[in-house]
């Protein structure tokens, strides 16, 4: 029998499904049971398992043996997805939004609000370039911090650091 770090390097180096196919029989129901066991709806917590065992088809070049066991690798992408999931079930559907023209501010608040985003737009400009382009996908873009690390290729650690770095220079600027 092979170990789970043969099987990882069996689907990157050779995109083996025989090895996948022992990995997903193995990994699959555990990852299923944990989500659910972290309050997913069964129904969620299939679509969720199937998607983290698409990414480790996917990203078996970007496991790291001497980081982590395949098992905390494979959950580790299993709780991730379970944040990204929630966080975008705490976003407000479209019906749930008001509709109809804003009521108009006074002056006075509105000619604050219009030195605020002058403010903000010269804060944004004087950030490092690679700081600004992740802030304007998560926050312009509305991409999640998951989405920003594969459409990037940039771990997802970096993403965050950089993100909250930049936030933090953001709201010294404000300040």
């Amino acid at each position: 029998m092979k170990t789970w770090i043969e099987e990882i390097h069996l689907i990157r180096d050779a995109r083996d499904r025989a090895a996948f196919a022992r990995l997903f029989a193995h990994f699959a129901p555990r990852v299923k049971g944990f989500l659910i066991k972290s309050g997913a709806e069964p129904s969620v917590a299939e679509d969720c398992a199937q998607d983290v065992m698409v990414s480790v088809w996917r990203k078996a070049h970007q496991f790291d043996a001497s980081r982590a066991s395949v098992a905390t690798w494979i959950f580790t992408i299993a709780r991730n997805r379970r944040i990204d999931l929630l966080r975008r079930d705490r976003r407000p559907e479209p019906e749930d939004l008001g509709w109809g023209p804003e009521p108009d501010l006074p002056q006075e608040a509105e000619l604050e609000l219009q030195q605020e985003s002058e403010q903000l737009g010269k804060a944004l400009a004087a950030l490092p370039a690679k700081q600004r382009e992740l802030i304007e996908k998560a926050y312009f873009g509305d991409l999640s911090h998951r989405e920003i690390a594969d459409m990037t290729g940039l771990p997802l650690g970096t993403i965050k650091s950089r993100i909250r770095l930049a936030l933090e220079k953001l709201r010294h600027a404000m300040d």
